[in-house]
């Protein structure tokens, strides 16, 4: 009698990673097994055939199957709920951005002196430094405004398989532009 190489239940487990490499038949599975032990283990066909049997029976041979199914389950499940959140924050983001907006809006409205003759009023002359911050909030709104729209764009089309190099070099390109243009007006 052979010793046995594999523990309870192992072997059937062998048998099934030597399938999922490649189909093969009860003969070719006795050389696979006997060829990786060097010969030192040479099962018999009597070991072999029924535990093929045994796999077919139950339906272990279709786990590869079932886990496919499982996965592509696993996968809408979290697709739907990834989509979902992300219309909630997009959801979120805008709404933070118009309130960004419109507290950028109060602001302006605050530092200017209402007129006597209900005129628009005319910004404090007192305070630059309460205008530059009404304006770089005023600023930073359009730019995540931006960043939001084009980020959610980009990623639609990655999404798609269809972001072409050439769109990231004209962002790069055009955003380093915008740069050096915003830079030397900063300084005029």
């Amino acid at each position: 009698m052979t010793p046995s190489v594999f523990a309870h239940g192992h072997l059937r487990l062998y048998l099934l990673s030597l399938l999922a490499a490649r189909p093969m038949h009860g003969y070719e599975l006795i050389q696979a097994l006997t060829d990786r032990f060097g010969g030192t283990y040479v099962p018999s066909a009597g070991t072999i055939y029924p535990r093929l049997a045994k796999l077919e029976e139950d339906g272990l041979g279709g786990v590869e199957d079932e886990l496919s199914d499982s996965v592509r389950r696993l996968a809408n499940e979290v697709r739907t709920s990834v989509t979902d959140a992300m219309k909630t924050l997009r959801a979120d983001l805008v709404a933070a951005a118009r309130d960004a907006r419109a507290e950028a809006r109060a602001e302006v409205s605050r530092d200017h002196v209402p007129p006597a003759d209900g005129l628009q009023g005319e910004p404090r002359a007192d305070d630059a430094r309460v205008q530059a911050r009404v304006a770089v909030r005023v600023a930073e709104a359009a730019i995540n405004d931006f960043r939001q729209q084009l980020r959610t764009d980009l990623r639609t089309e990655v999404a798609n398989g269809r972001l072409e190099p050439s769109v990231v070099g004209l962002l790069t390109s055009r955003l380093t532009e915008l740069r050096r243009e915003i830079t030397a007006a900063l300084r005029a």
